[in-house]
């Protein structure tokens, strides 16, 4: 029996977002959610978006391409929609994939579109631009239901935005299964047997703050010389057309000048999901030192804490949430001084770093695509099969968590 026959009942839910070969966590993420979905009974196909020009697209389930400054194209993508069998629209919306100003062209599409749709919210800043704020609003109130990742983001939209959060969902970010192989077998592949891994994975780019970790270093190697930095990823393709690999080679000048040569690496390059998965087996502790304090997501922390590591992050919006009650520390933005204490701390002290790593285990369980594609896939059910239902059962805390944040 042929897939198409085994399928051809099920229900198809269309993504509209950034997806691969274009390399961003975005994509990423977009082909994670769609291929989990797949796995609890929908079928996935994708309007991609964020092109300059079309491609001739490798994956099938593109079935459109929208370019980025088309306003045509928005509302061509939307009429398409209406007139196919999707059953639910999953919007990713990230304000730098979308034309016009702020992003502002995912409003056409929305305009135009008459399927069900659920909005996933990538960024909910705690201050936004007068644009941002009215954009975001906008795309809460067009769609049937919203999803974010962190229970601050239904706080912000409600207290900031002043948008309805009747319909608004938490569904965290998911992350694969570690791998199943021991932590001492995952470094001696990667050639680091007998070393303290520390890690940092992801698109590189300034504002990640690559650089308070490395300036941290000094001491934390004085202490334990068998420590080794792994800087794990490529520039972003964006950040690289723009302005080369000036960032990347700046790092590489703190490494010689503060002479970690023989304890940083840098691998320049895109990461399979085996290669994350690999990584992050071998990783003592996950680094996060990014710069941003209203980050409200993050993919790779998601997958650090899934995959068992003990994090050390920077307190940007979700770090502070997800690492909150343990799985890890929080350090300053912008201090070297803070995450070398941090370090040493945790690595003098095997209690607290076994304490971290099984709280992070805890909340590995919850992270899985199995069960984040379950919640989404429930979702797109009871949106799309019938909007006069009560929402609130893939996350019936939500309004408890809303009345207990207007209380405080």
């Amino acid at each position: 029996m042929t897939r198409r026959t085994e399928t051809r009942n099920r229900p198809q839910v269309a993504f509209v977002s950034t997806y691969p070969p274009t390399e961003c966590g975005l994509a990423t993420f977009t082909q994670d959610v769609l291929q989990a979905v797949e796995r609890h009974g929908w079928d996935g196909v994708v309007v991609s978006a964020d092109h300059e020009t079309r491609i001739n697209h490798p994956d099938p389930r593109v079935i459109y391409q929208i370019r980025r400054e088309e306003t045509d194209d928005y509302i061509e993508a939307a009429q398409l929609l209406n007139r196919s069998p999707v059953r639910a629209v999953s919007l990713q919306h990230e304000y730098g994939i979308f034309g016009g100003e702020m992003g502002d062209k995912v409003l056409t599409f929305l305009k135009h579109l008459r399927a069900p749709v659920v909005t996933t919210l990538h960024t909910v800043v705690p201050k936004p631009s007068e644009p941002m704020r009215e954009i975001l609003q906008a795309v809460v109130r067009a769609s049937d239901a919203v999803v974010v990742m962190a229970g601050t983001a239904v706080r912000l939209l409600d207290t900031v935005y002043h948008a309805p959060t009747h319909h608004v969902y938490v569904i965290p970010h998911g992350a694969p299964e570690p791998l199943p192989i021991s932590p001492q077998e995952a470094k001696a592949r990667i050639g680091m047997s007998g070393r303290i891994v520390l890690s940092t994975f992801g698109l590189v780019s300034r504002g990640k703050g690559i650089e308070d970790v490395i300036r941290a270093l000094p001491a934390v190697v004085e202490q334990f010389p068998n420590v080794m930095y792994l800087v794990l990823g490529e520039t972003h393709p964006k950040v690289r057309a723009h302005e080369g690999e000036s960032y990347r080679e700046f790092l590489m000048s703190e490494v010689e000048r503060l002479g970690l040569q023989n304890h940083v690496v840098f691998v320049n390059r895109y990461l399979s999901l085996e290669d994350i998965r690999l990584y992050l087996r071998a990783t003592d502790v996950y680094i996060t030192p990014y710069l941003n304090p209203d980050q409200i997501t993050s993919g790779t922390l998601a997958y650090a804490i899934a995959a068992g590591c003990v994090a050390l992050s920077t307190p940007y919006l979700y770090a502070r949430e997800v690492l909150g009650d343990g799985g890890g520390m929080l350090v300053q933005f912008n201090n070297p001084h803070s995450i070398a204490d941090a370090l040493l701390q945790l690595l003098s002290d095997p209690v607290l770093m076994r304490y971290h790593r099984l709280v992070a285990q805890r909340k590995a369980a919850g992270l899985s695509w199995h069960k984040v594609g379950q919640a989404y896939a429930r979702l797109f059910d009871r949106v799309g099969r019938d909007l006069a239902l009560p929402f609130g059962v893939v996350q019936p805390a939500m309004a408890s968590y809303l009345e207990s944040q207007r209380a405080g």
